[in-house]
């Protein structure tokens, strides 16, 4: 039915033989194209435009605003195709009305072997507008979740958008490649031994890359935590899909891959908010221990750097060589290496300036020394040949050594 139309259409083309017949058919064929062209064509193709955002992002049908993105250049791209399509009929029909019936003929063989390639041109091309849709509405819902929940913080946000855009341009350009005839088993082959060499290559960097996956699900910390990595103690300062960054207490920034991460234990001491700290200190065997503990707890209550709740508390911890070891216990809200030092500086002064104040005596580190009681125990004896006499000394009846 079409070829019928195309062929009544080419005989009355054909039927303007004078020239005068010929030009008023070009310019009507001219008119109409001009008109169809640029006063038509753009409107139409913002009257569909209107009508699908309306249809597809109305405030009444969709809750949520349309993505922003710049629709001028789809909508461009339509009107000029339908332009150029429009001034290519026209002049094959011009060449019809002229005589040069072989050169359209020619003309229209040559497009429609072209028709393929135009074909697969138009679907990339909407596919690309349809990947960087899709990618500017991603990021608008990853922004709108990460508002809305607070199991996500800002780093995981990024990570977490920048992997579904990968996805999504990954899709994309397998399915351009698809619709180019490109041989995807082959690619995929090829892709797979260069997999397996940079992977052989680059063990712990993909290591690391895998187990920055696992940290930021997992979360064991966030930026600005104290915390203790094996034996790296600082801040996290900075937290990467390859690498973690600490700043220990001198000040130097220490680098962790995540491998070593995931592998290592790891110890948040900012995840409560607070922090336990103790001191041991030891006290004479002949002072009174329950004095000593009550002093010492009403110490560590009036230390600035030790909060209220928990209570500090002191323990009786071991019998020490020269005097009983109290674990004094207390704790510090909003815990740092510099807070840390800091109330243990004023702990120890506090508690050794209470104890001098009511004469519990810190003991230096003595030994008491017995002899055998079956040796008759320790007999002092005179000073001879070059020893004085203000220089006693110890010996044994029985040829025992000494025992501490």
């Amino acid at each position: 039915m079409v070829v019928q139309y195309i062929n009544d259409f080419r005989v009355v083309l054909e039927g303007f033989v004078s020239t005068e017949a010929r030009l008023a058919a070009t310019v009507v064929l001219t008119v109409a194209a001009v008109v169809t062209a640029i006063v038509l064509a753009p409107r139409i193709v913002r009257l569909v435009r209107r009508s699908i955002s309306n249809r597809f992002f109305g405030h009444e049908r969709v809750p949520f605003e349309p993505p922003e993105f710049d629709w001028r250049l789809p909508v461009m791209a339509v009107v000029r195709t339908i332009q150029l399509a429009v001034f290519l009929g026209v002049s094959l029909a011009v060449m019809v009305v002229w005589g040069f019936v072989d050169l359209a003929l020619t003309t229209v063989a040559a497009m429609a072997a072209m028709i393929p390639t135009l074909v697969r041109g138009l679907i990339t091309i909407g596919l690309i507008g349809g990947t960087l849709v899709a990618i500017d509405m991603l990021e608008t819902s990853v922004e709108e979740y990460a508002e809305e929940s607070d199991t996500i913080n800002q780093h995981q946000q990024g990570i977490v958008f920048h992997v579904l855009q990968a996805v999504v341009l990954i899709g994309a350009a397998i399915v351009a490649l698809s619709v180019w005839g490109v041989n995807l088993g082959g690619l995929l082959v090829g892709a797979g031994f260069l997999g397996i060499v940079i992977g052989t290559a680059a063990r712990t960097t993909i290591g690391s890359f895998i187990a920055g996956f696992v940290l930021m699900f997992s979360r064991p910390f966030k930026i600005g935590d104290w915390v203790a990595i094996n034996d790296d103690e600082g801040i996290i300062t900075d937290i990467t899909i390859i690498n973690t960054r600490i700043r220990n207490p001198a000040g130097e920034e220490v680098v962790i891959p995540n491998l070593h991460v995931a592998n290592a234990t790891v110890t948040n001491r900012t995840s409560l908010e607070r922090l336990r700290l103790s001191v041991d200190v030891g006290i004479d065997y002949e002072a009174d221990l329950e004095l000593a503990e009550e002093l010492i707890e009403e110490t560590l209550v009036d230390v600035s750097h030790s909060v209220d709740n928990p209570t500090p508390q002191v323990i009786p911890k071991s019998f020490g060589d020269s005097a009983i070891v109290l674990e004094c216990r207390f704790w510090i809200d909003h815990p740092s290496a510099a807070k840390r030092a800091m109330a243990t500086a004023e702990v120890v002064r506090e508690v050794k300036a209470t104890l001098d104040d009511a004469g519990v005596k810190i003991p230096y580190p003595q030994r008491e020394l017995l002899g055998r009681e079956e040796a008759g125990g320790f007999q002092v004896s005179g000073a001879t040949g070059s020893k004085s006499a203000a220089e006693p000394t110890l010996a044994n009846d029985g040829g025992d050594s000494a025992s501490q």
